[in-house]
């Protein structure tokens, strides 16, 4: 009886080209059949953004922003501190309240009640749970901060 030496390496990478072969028509078909699934046609500025957002939350962390936020009544009250706990005057302060009836939310302004201090008035009949984000803007150094309010 003679043992024949079988050589398994010429059927396995024929094995592996046409799988690689097969699988490159697959994703070609698919690319050429569905298209783009960007869902997002503005993804390139949006992505410029948020680079310049990365720096901008930088400059904050390296100034040490830190925020203490509280409610009055239907007063929205925030505190801006540096790392040396000296408030923060003269930022430009923005509130994106996100209401059930409008879809992109609304934004409001600020206003600076006295040094380092940013008040808000809310709108009136504003009850339950909400999503907020808050963001402190000056000299090129930007504070972001998402919110849940319960009112």
């Amino acid at each position: 009886m003679t043992i024949r030496n079988r050589n398994l390496y010429r059927p396995l990478i024929v094995l592996l080209l046409g799988s690689f072969l097969a699988f490159s028509a697959w994703a070609a078909w698919q690319a050429a059949e569905r298209g783009s699934q960007v869902t997002d046609r503005d993804y390139y500025s949006k992505g410029l953004k948020y680079n310049s957002s990365l720096v901008e939350k930088r400059a904050a962390e390296v100034l040490g922003w830190s925020l203490a936020t509280e409610i009055a009544g239907q007063s929205l009250i925030f505190q801006l501190a540096d790392s040396d706990h000296q408030s923060v005057a003269g930022a430009r302060a923005i509130l994106h309240l996100y209401l059930p009836d409008t879809r992109n939310g609304r934004a409001f302004t600020l206003d600076e009640f006295s040094a380092g201090e940013y008040r808000l008035e809310l709108p009136a009949g504003l009850s339950g749970s909400m999503r907020a984000r808050v963001s402190f803007e000056r000299d090129g150094a930007r504070l972001n901060r998402q919110l849940q309010l319960n009112l």
